[in-house]
């Protein structure tokens, strides 16, 4: 049994990240700026500590007035909008890269939640969402007796 004594073809790891990249621009640049497809997903952090899971979210050019937040069936529901800046009648636009419009986050909450004593702050773009853990799902340390 013989194998084809063919070259051998190496793509260096750098080529291949570079052509995940340029695939991905491809994916996110679809559809035409501008129109309704076009979405605007904020990005998020969850972070969960002894006492509480801290959420922060990037919005910015929203208006806390725009941001709706729930907590439901154990999760957090985020939604909000962030509009055009952009007028677009009546003049050239040479580039539209900013996202816009409606969004939702919902993010699962990993413990049973004080949904009484959470705390929502926005600060220069970034939402902060401090959610404390009811007591019965914070940690205790166990005494083992012998």
């Amino acid at each position: 049994m013989s194998r084809p004594s063919g070259p051998w073809t190496y793509w260096p790891p750098a080529l291949l990240d570079d052509f995940r990249k340029e695939l991905g621009r491809l994916v996110e640049n679809v559809f035409e700026p501008g129109t309704e497809s076009q979405s605007f997903a904020p990005s998020v952090n969850v972070i969960e500590t002894a006492q509480s899971i801290e959420v922060t979210m990037d919005l910015p050019g929203v208006q806390p007035a725009d941001v709706q937040i729930e907590i439901k069936e154990g999760q957090l529901w985020v939604s909000g909008e962030r509009k055009s800046q952009v007028e677009m009648t009546g003049s050239t636009v040479h580039r539209v890269e900013r996202r816009f419009g409606q969004f939702s986050r919902v993010i699962p909450l990993i413990a049973a939640v004080d949904v009484d004593k959470v705390d929502a702050r926005y600060s220069d773009g970034v939402l902060s969402i401090s959610i404390p853990k009811s007591e019965a799902a914070k940690s205790r340390r166990i005494e083992i007796k012998s």
